[in-house]
């Protein structure tokens, strides 16, 4: 699918964003929610009507909308649509078939990711990843999270956690817990919840950088895109990154760009929509 209108949905802890895009991702307009309590189903239904608001008396189909992308919280089973695992951020979140229920209320094709594969989607077909062919995406703000892209495409993994730095573990105790819980890992150390408690925007950003260094190796990507609500934090933030990566990094792996997203807020929404175009039908399996 090529042509028509997209919709595009991000379920966060807080809010649900949503907008309606043209089929290059170009959002046509957007809206949010405060995220309702009570578990998966509320927080569809709450996501459907936003859907339904922003498309107006016509309705979806009236709009021309052929398919709704989702970037939501949790480890996704990009296959089926079901929330495989997830942390306490979304509580009743866990185990929800969110293609399933939301092709059900809307009546479209749907496609589902985790949040910031969605992020990296995005970045990657339509933002500061495009013109790199591998891709390692970061997204640092509430909590900490990563994802995969090469050639433009998502790299999953085996178990759909391909990219995935949260619990990277650190030689230091974290000011906050990861949202697993522990203390140990990157995400207590290095998420905006930590840099609030410490006041210290330079040594979450040099844990971070440290950590890529590693990961860098690991993965050998062309380049690593950086995201997120800290990202906006700026030089200070971005450059104890870069500096604290070409600190650690092997030598031949220092010259690897470090560049800063160029979606904003929107990516989500632009790698959710663009991720649309490829839904399966409404009630069908892949």
């Amino acid at each position: 699918m090529s042509e028509g209108t997209l919709a595009a949905l991000d379920i966060g802890g807080t809010k649900i964003a949503a907008a309606l895009a043209d089929h290059d991702g170009t959002v046509l307009s957007r809206g949010r929610v405060p995220t309702p309590a009570g578990g998966g189903d509320a927080v569809l239904a709450a996501a459907s009507a936003l859907l339904a608001g922003l498309a107006g008396p016509g309705g979806l189909a009236g709009r021309g909308v052929r398919a709704v992308g989702v970037g939501a919280p949790g480890v996704i089973d990009p296959a089926t649509g079901h929330v495989v695992s997830a942390t306490d951020v979304l509580p009743g979140w866990a185990g929800t078939p969110v293609r399933e229920t939301l092709a059900e209320l809307t009546g479209l094709p749907v496609a589902v990711v985790n949040d910031v594969r969605a992020m990296a989607y995005g970045e990657a077909r339509a933002g500061a990843g495009t013109g790199f062919h591998r891709v390692l995406h970061v997204s640092v703000g509430t909590g900490v999270g990563g994802a995969l892209t090469t050639g433009g495409d998502l790299d999953h993994g085996a178990h759909g956690t391909a990219g995935e730095l949260a619990h990277l573990l650190v030689p230091e105790r974290g000011p906050v817990p990861c949202g697993c819980g522990r203390r140990d890992h990157l995400e207590a150390v290095a998420s905006g919840p930590a840099i609030a408690a410490t006041g210290d925007a330079r040594r979450a950003g040099a844990l971070l950088g440290r950590a890529l260094a590693g990961l860098v190796a690991v993965l050998d990507p062309d380049a690593v895109v950086i995201g997120g609500g800290v990202a906006q934090i700026g030089p200070p933030y971005l450059d104890a990154v870069a500096a604290a990566f070409r600190d650690e990094a092997l030598p031949p792996l220092r010259a690897t760009p470090i560049v800063p997203a160029r979606l904003g807020t929107d990516a989500p929404l632009v790698g959710a929509a663009l991720l649309a175009a490829s839904a399966p039908p409404a009630g069908s399996a892949r």
